[in-house]
């Protein structure tokens, strides 16, 4: 009787974890929704690769003013707006049949463009954006707030937005790339 109840103990734990490891699959997120939502633009700096055709690859292409990059067999492509997936699928779709049978493509970001950060701040200038870039963190980067800063008047104008309207944020803010934060001066 011991040994029947260990095994039945044993298939327990065993169907237990895998039925575990099925509903931790089925709550992770799906391909689609993992994906890579940044938007490259003007002065991101992206390698290309293209498998087995080493040829066709680039390595470290800064983006034009315009968001473009001269690219063998496709000529110059307008980059600037879209995700690195899909730019991915515009070269895949780009040099299947025409130059290739499967192309396998890769797009990676190297650098990020600039945000910038000026007013009551230590080093003020322009510094590589990084995913999940805050206010408090473009901050921290560009050597803290000045003494006479003001933690609660900080404006951010949005890199791309045709009224260059400043909006009042707080330090939780998202920033994003192109975009340019001002910290004024408190008078207290």
């Amino acid at each position: 009787m011991a040994i029947l109840t260990r095994l039945l103990c044993f298939l327990f734990v065993c169907c237990g974890g895998f039925l575990g490891v099925f509903a931790a699959e089925a709550t992770a997120q799906s391909p689609r929704e993992a994906l890579s939502n940044y938007k490259l633009g003007s002065g991101d700096v992206i390698t290309i690769r293209v498998f087995g055709e080493d040829d066709l690859s680039r390595d470290k292409v800064r983006l034009t003013d315009a968001g473009t990059l001269s690219y063998p067999v496709l000529g110059e492509l307008l980059v600037a707006g879209k995700t690195v997936g899909e730019l991915e699928q515009a070269i895949t779709n780009g040099l299947r049949g025409r130059y290739l049978v499967n192309p396998r493509i890769s797009v990676s970001i190297d650098e990020y463009r600039q945000f910038f950060i000026n007013g009551q701040v230590e080093k003020p200038g322009g510094y590589a954006f990084q995913p999940g870039l805050t206010v408090r963190k473009a901050v921290s980067l560009a050597g803290g707030f000045k003494e006479r800063a003001s933690p609660n008047k900080i404006f951010l104008i949005r890199d791309g937005d045709a009224s260059n309207k400043p909006l009042k944020v707080d330090l939780n803010a998202p920033v994003n790339p192109g975009d340019v934060l001002t910290v004024e001066e408190s008078f207290f």
